[in-house]
């Protein structure tokens, strides 16, 4: 089972790459909308269980990380359907490039072709949190 890339927009890419390359480099937040694979079996499933923890090991790798996840009960307005949203912070555009190199790379791409059957990936801008007051 391959994965169902969507449509790569190429115009965004460039753009992420030209800031990844330039001294305005900043943190950035993907918003990650999945829909997985009746193998993946989310979100018990063995294979759901081994894509986390590999995904996890590659945002160590490029010193990214989940800021939160939560499964999707229902899409309220719309067609699409997801089974989960993750927000994933990545310290700067170079190291959500760098997810392609990094080691754990080509096991997160296989276990993601069985394990996702469609996603939509979204770039946000950086957030910060606000202290207690």
């Amino acid at each position: 089972l391959m994965a169902d890339l969507p449509v790569v927009n190429h115009a965004e890419l460039e753009k992420i790459k030209a800031i990844a390359n330039s001294a305005d480099d900043t943190a950035v937040v993907m918003l990650n909308l999945n829909r997985y694979s009746s193998e993946a079996n989310f979100p018990e499933g063995a294979l759901y269980r081994e894509y986390m923890e590999v995904l996890n090991q590659l945002l160590v790798e490029v010193g990214g990380k989940i800021l939160w996840q939560s499964p999707s009960h229902a899409n309220v307005i719309g067609s699409q359907v997801i089974d989960e949203a993750l927000g994933i912070w990545y310290p700067s555009h170079a190291a959500f490039m760098n997810l392609m190199t990094a080691p754990s790379s080509e096991r997160n791409m296989a276990l993601r072709a069985q394990a996702v059957m469609h996603a939509d990936l979204h770039r946000l801008k950086d957030y910060t949190v606000p202290l207690p007051a």
